[in-house]
């Protein structure tokens, strides 16, 4: 495991900070003061870009990479990115059932705070909120292409846009920072095992052959 993240040691430095600071914060911070200090801005064209922006970490888009990547004759990696979408997304969908918190517009129904703004033709949710089923996907995805191809600087890419879809998440009013902070580890470390144990039977498999040849 550590060998996968001393690959790209400034990247999950960088990945583990955020994640620590985020995790401080959400200690610190109630989950209504984080929200309106990450929502107070909006204007036309962010409303339309994070609108579609956000389908990035959407199930249907990932499996859609998942078949692209498939028949792009990289199948190893298809395998890997099935199985890190799958453990994300279902560690995620177990929890928001067991704890099924209320979104945030329906968290501010319930307080009686008149929340100022929400983007016209986007749906409200109501339940369901902890943790970022979107924000999982998106870290999960992404941390299993930093690690397959390795590209150092591609990766800190990778990362701005995860974190930005994780954001839009809060913009469009889906989810509070906790719960994208919860997808955030959750992608993380659904990614990482994934990769893991997928490269550890792959190496098995290898030494099996290699016996079976001599």
């Amino acid at each position: 495991m550590w060998k996968l993240i001393r690959y790209c040691p400034f990247f999950f430095s960088l990945l583990a900070l955020m994640l620590v600071v985020g995790i401080g914060i959400c200690l610190e911070i109630s989950k209504l003061n984080s929200f309106i200090f990450l929502n107070f801005y909006h204007c036309d064209w962010l409303d339309y870009f994070f609108s579609y922006y956000t389908l990035l970490g959407d199930g249907l888009f990932s499996i859609l990479v998942i078949v692209v990547v498939y028949f792009w004759k990289e199948r190893r990696l298809a395998l890997i990115l099935l199985i890190a979408f799958l453990s994300s997304g279902i560690i995620s969908q177990l929890i928001k059932r067991l704890i099924n918190d209320p979104r945030p517009c329906l968290y501010f129904e319930q307080i009686s705070f008149q929340y100022p703004y929400l983007i016209k033709g986007i749906s409200k949710l109501s339940y369901g909120s902890f943790p970022s089923g979107h924000t999982a996907t998106i870290f999960a995805m992404l941390i299993i292409f930093v690690l397959y191809f390795g590209q150092k600087r591609i990766s800190l890419l990778f990362l701005l846009l995860a974190v930005l879809v994780g954001y839009s998440r809060i913009y469009l009013s889906h989810h509070f920072l906790q719960d994208v902070v919860a997808g955030a580890v959750i992608g993380s470390i659904s990614g990482l095992l994934s990769y893991y144990f997928c490269s550890m039977a792959g190496s098995k498999n290898g030494e099996e052959q290699m016996g079976s040849n001599i």
